[in-house]
């Protein structure tokens, strides 16, 4: 829970460092983000992405849920998060629009119990890869972007039973995973400057 704490923070002081340029005249340099797929899936979670210049862009992501329910064996508790480096690919007059390319890296843990198998993770995985994506815009301060990453995650977990009150430890595995690491519905919220520029963009 400290590292999830320590991320947190991280990202809330990125937002001042990252807005503390920008007059009312610029485009926006920085955006709030949240996964749609993740919220849906009871996962909250909360990015912020930077404007590095007129094409690049770095973004912090991080999710936590700890979901459970004793009576009936349930578990749902995961934390962790990405750190991505985009460049945009077109040259519209607003960051965080259009199509995209990136690398990430991937911190995750987790505890998955569901009709009488859990999986738990026991240390935290790491992982990474490449993403494609595209951002539209869907208001003057939000749009709705679209990826999806392929890659690597590896990690130790552990593969438990629960008998009762009790859970049964039943193997340690080795996950080394090569394929979709990230999928991404995110609706984002541009902060700061004066908004979508009502003229120019992509044709």
């Amino acid at each position: 829970m400290a590292r999830v704490t320590q991320f947190v923070v991280w990202l809330l002081l990125l937002i001042p460092v990252s807005m503390k340029a920008q007059t009312e005249s610029k485009p926006s340099l920085v955006a709030l983000k949240t996964n749609l797929l993740y919220d849906a899936l009871l996962v909250p979670n909360i990015g912020i992405e930077v404007s590095l210049g007129k094409q690049w862009t770095v973004a912090g992501e991080g999710m936590l849920a700890w979901w459970s329910s004793d009576r009936n064996n349930r578990y749902w508790q995961t934390y962790g998060g990405y750190l991505t480096v985009r460049r945009y690919l077109n040259t519209h007059p607003q960051p965080f629009t259009g199509h995209h390319v990136g690398a990430y890296a991937l911190a995750l843990t987790y505890d998955v119990e569901w009709g009488g198998r859990g999986y738990q993770a026991s240390t935290l995985g790491f992982g990474g890869g490449l993403e494609y994506g595209y951002s539209m815009a869907v208001g003057s301060r939000l749009n709705l972007d679209f990826s999806l990453g392929i890659g690597y995650q590896g990690g130790e977990y552990k593969e438990y039973e629960p008998q009762g009150d009790r859970y049964v430890w039943l193997a340690t595995r080795q996950r080394h995973w090569f394929g979709p690491t990230k999928a991404e519905v995110s609706l984002v919220w541009l902060l700061g400057g004066s908004g979508r520029s009502k003229k120019g963009g992509d044709k």
